[in-house]
Parts: structure tokens; C-alpha cells; sequence
């Protein structure tokens, strides 16, 4: 059995997790979940990656799955810990000496998000709507639980400072995207992981959130990178 190490992105909640866990440990597998110090001014990424570090302990056999801006944080923990393998799901994919806040300019995710928007006929350049953008596809249940529980602020301070690392770390590595992503489209995604990863995306179903809005997917996804089939 393995060890899941699930990160979460912006707001650093483990909470986003929560119906993805039971499936795993169902499975037998151990799981760590930490909630990162999203809203804490004086944290950035290295302090994130800490966090992680120590949550995993002794524990060996680990799979990291990276939600979004977890992206950033992921490999800094493959670089100090044996991991054996990285999923990115939905996430950011830096290059050295990029920094979290210059990676949307770089990346041309707003020009990507825009045009997307205009083709499904969503307003474009007002205030950033979660439902919208993140929570759309959500099972009314889910939606209801997630409205009641607003996210926690993210700290502009982990999008300052560039990425610290020279290269990608030597981890066999997977990306997810998700198909109806309204932050990160599809197409974007495919051409941003190809470019910087030099790999072809999976692809499964679903908004930037699928491990509320299809944990059971999301998890026979994990399993079938973890055991290869």
C-alpha cells in the first residue's frame, strides 16, 4: 500500500480533500492531508514545503497529488524527500527563477481564461464569481457544505519570490487536467504542460475542483498511476 501526501493550492485547506480521503484509506492506503499556512503573511513556499515535510515524518512509499498552486510546493518536497511518484492535478507547472505571481503573465493563463469565457458566453473582466469559475460542477449537497464554509484568505507572499529550484526534480511525474476547467482551460493546460513538462496531459472530467465534484474518479485515476494500469 501506498502513502497519498495530498497538498492543496491557494487557501492551503486540507479540507478540500475530505471525500477523497475515506476512498483512499478504504483502499488501505495511509494519507496525509495538511492544511498549509495559507494566510499567514510571513509563510511562503518554502515554508509550505516545511509543512509537508514534516506531516510526511518517517512515512515512506509516498505519492504527492498537487492540486493547482500546490504545484509550486510539490517539488520542493520531491527535492528533500524519496518520493515515488508526482501528480499534478489542475496545477501550475513553474520553470526556475519564476515566481507563483509572475506565472500567469508568463504562462498567458489570462488571455487563455478570457477566451474561453467569451466562447461559453460568461461575462468577462468583473469580479472573480467561485461559483462560477470553481464550484459549478459541485453536487448540490457539496455546493451547499462549500458555501457554508467560506476559504480561508491566501497571502500574496508565496507569489513573490521565484522558484528555487534549477530543474524539474528526477520524480515520474503525471498531470490531470480537467476538462472543463474554467481557471486553467484544457487546451491552455495541454500546451503549458507540453512546453514545460515535455509530456501529454491525462484528461478526465470535471472543474478545477474535481476531488469535491468526483472524488470516486478522481481516486481510480490515482490508483491506476499508482499500479500502473
Amino acid at each position: 500500500m501506498a502513502t497519498y501526501v495530498l497538498i492543496p493550492g491557494a487557501g492551503g485547506e486540507s479540507r478540500y480533500w475530505h471525500r477523497v480521503i475515506p476512498e483512499l484509506r478504504a483502499r488501505g492506503h495511509d494519507v496525509v492531508a495538511p492544511d498549509l499556512p495559507a494566510d499567514d503573511d510571513a509563510a511562503g513556499l518554502a515554508e509550505y514545503a516545511d509543512v509537508v515535510v514534516n506531516a510526511i515524518g518517517e512515512r515512506a512509499d509516498l505519492i504527492l497529488v498537487a492540486q493547482s498552486m500546490a504545484g509550486f510546493t510539490a517539488p520542493l518536497v520531491c527535492d528533500r524527500v524519496r518520493v515515488e511518484m508526482l501528480v499534478l492535478l489542475a496545477g501550475m507547472v513553474p520553470v526556475p527563477g519564476e515566481s507563483p505571481g509572475d506565472w500567469w503573465a508568463n504562462t498567458g493563463q489570462p488571455e487563455a481564461q478570457r477566451e474561453q469565457d467569451e466562447r461559453e458566453g460568461r461575462p468577462t473582466g468583473g469580479e472573480l464569481d467561485p461559483v462560477v469559475t470553481f464550484l459549478h460542477d459541485l453536487p448540490p449537497d457539496v455546493l451547499a457544505e462549500a458555501m457554508r464554509q467560506p476559504p480561508r484568505d491566501q497571502s500574496g507572499t508565496p507569489f513573490e519570490k521565484p522558484w528555487p529550484l534549477r530543474a524539474w526534480p528526477d520524480v515520474p511525474t503525471k498531470f490531470l487536467l480537467c476538462r472543463h476547467d474554467r481557471l486553467f482551460p484544457a487546451e491552455f493546460q495541454r500546451r503549458v504542460v507540453a512546453e514545460r513538462l515535455g509530456i501529454t496531459p491525462d484528461e478526465m472530467n470535471g472543474g478545477h475542483l474535481v476531488a469535491l465534484s468526483r472524488p470516486n474518479e478522481l481516486v481510480e485515476r490515482l490508483e491506476a498511476y499508482r499500479t500502473g494500469t
